[in-house]
């Protein structure tokens, strides 16, 4: 039995591209015979520039988009959904959480209603059970009881997304893609993001698919660390592995390219900041 609760072998997604009236159609391969497995527990960061094929591959590890050929296990299952409909079951095992919260959320529903939409279309809880679930989430994930009759207009980005995760993990599943969850929140949030996110991957046992073009964030909370270039993969590795010893020459200009920073001290360039406006305040 493969020790991988995510497994991709030889993932490849085509789009066709019109050459204009007279052109030949042309294809665009967005994901191009990509393989790799993501252990139970772990996480697998997906690092590349904008185009790189990351959130392409993100909409099909999540069940969203299908993947062109090549096949997809989650959980011991082969996945196809242009073959097959995707199931309840399995839609619970994975979930996503996207860049843009307030995108993803219903300006007019409220987060009550947004949380337990999916314990609604996917279980036979009671509405008093399903409230009740929302409102731990919602405790769980740093907000409170009082978060459940409000509007998304009414939160903070740092909130909105805490409440996207919240919902994400509504109906428990074992897989989370997070795609660019942080890259739209300041510095101090991200840290407590990246800190919550690091708390409920421990309490839940969950697997994460991580993509980010950030490479500090991606050194915080990655296990191991795959580099993606115009939909192929040229480097594959531990964390460890691929921050102290980059093979291939793209890994090695992205990290030219990036001042790598720690979380710690996005912290204490925080701290700095506090302490000289209290400083400024106190004349």
């Amino acid at each position: 039995m493969s020790d991988f609760i995510i497994e991709a072998k030889d993932i490849v997604r085509d789009y066709p591209i019109s050459g204009g009236l007279l052109g030949k159609r042309k294809i665009l391969h967005a994901v191009n015979h990509v393989s790799f497995g993501v252990e139970r527990g772990k996480t697998l960061a997906v690092v590349g520039e904008s185009g790189c094929g990351k959130s392409t591959l993100a909409r099909i590890l999540s069940l969203i988009d299908p993947q062109t050929s090549g096949e997809l296990v989650i959980d011991g299952e082969n996945i196809d959904i242009a073959q097959k409909k995707v199931t309840t079951t399995m839609r619970r095992k994975v979930q996503i959480v996207f860049q843009n919260p307030y995108g993803s959320l219903n300006p007019r529903q409220k987060i009550g209603d947004a949380l337990t939409e999916p314990l609604l279309l996917n279980t036979t809880l009671s509405a008093k059970e399903r409230e009740q679930q929302a409102k731990q989430m919602l405790e769980r994930v740093g907000l409170s009881e009082i978060h459940y009759y409000r509007y998304p207009h009414m939160f903070s980005g740092g909130q909105r997304q805490r409440i996207a995760i919240a919902r994400s993990l509504m109906l428990r599943p074992k897989i989370v893609v997070l795609d660019e969850p942080v890259s739209a929140l300041d510095l101090s949030v991200q840290a407590q993001v990246l800190n919550l996110l690091a708390d409920l991957q421990e309490e839940f046992g969950l697997t994460y698919v991580f993509i980010s073009h950030d490479l500090s964030v991606v050194r915080y909370i990655a296990n191991t660390v795959m580099v993606m270039y115009f939909g192929e993969i040229v480097e594959y590795g531990t964390r460890d592995r691929i921050f102290s010893h980059p093979e291939h020459d793209y890994t090695k200009k992205l990290f030219a390219a990036t001042p790598i920073a720690s979380v710690e001290a996005i912290r204490a360039r925080i701290e700095k900041k506090n302490n000289v406006q209290n400083a400024i305040n106190s004349f």
